[in-house]
């Protein structure tokens, strides 16, 4: 049986040559005090199985631990995903080298101001693409082109809560369907509401 409240470790090189860097991402986390570490040799655009392992293992109060931000997440869509899952778990993420500051850690209020910064970043980026994507669309539709959204998440919902019902765990339901975790997530929490509300 697991301990109560633990420090998971998640170790990433991108190929399968990069052996010592991953044995030294290994000896930081074990240094770090991480008693359990997941770790995989793969591209970080690849499917990343051990990484979806690590999410599903944690659970309330532990914390994630990884040694770098780019061990952990592609962009920062990816990031703030990722947290998105972690925060829903009520699990903290510490990164043990932040380019020269110190560790982030989010059980921290300097932690939580760190990312709240990448957050914003990351928010200002999205509104940039988004205002590009408009203007996009507008011009398509002002030629004739546009051809509107393809099929959205929302209308796969049925299928998503038959699979958890089904006890599919939510990381499953996302890879089964080749959808993000969050949407599972979005979509789950609303039948939940829409229950306590009937």
């Amino acid at each position: 049986m697991r301990q109560k409240i633990m420090l998971v470790g998640y170790a990433r090189t991108s190929s399968l040559g990069q052996v010592a860097g991953l044995e030294g991402q290994e000896r930081e986390l074990h240094a770090a005090g991480c008693q359990k570490v997941f770790r995989e040799q793969v591209s970080s655009v690849a499917k990343r199985d051990q990484l979806e392992a690590a999410l599903d293992y944690v659970r309330e109060g532990d914390s994630l631990v990884v040694t770098k931000l780019d061990r952990l997440a592609r962009s920062v869509g990816d990031l703030l995903a990722i947290v998105a899952l972690l925060e829903s778990k009520k699990v903290g993420l510490r990164v043990l080298s932040m380019s020269g500051s110190q560790p982030l850690d989010t059980g921290t209020a300097t932690g939580r101001l760190m990312l709240a910064v990448i957050g914003a970043v990351g928010q200002a980026e999205r509104e940039a693409m988004l205002e590009r994507q408009r203007e996009g669309i507008a011009t398509a539709q002002r030629d004739g082109k546009y051809k509107g959204r393809a099929p959205t998440v929302r209308r796969r919902a049925d299928e998503i809560i038959r699979l958890k019902e089904a006890g599919v765990t939510p990381t499953e339901i996302a890879m089964r369907l080749g959808i993000g975790r969050a949407s599972v997530y979005r979509i789950l929490g609303e039948a939940d509401g829409e229950r306590a509300a009937a």
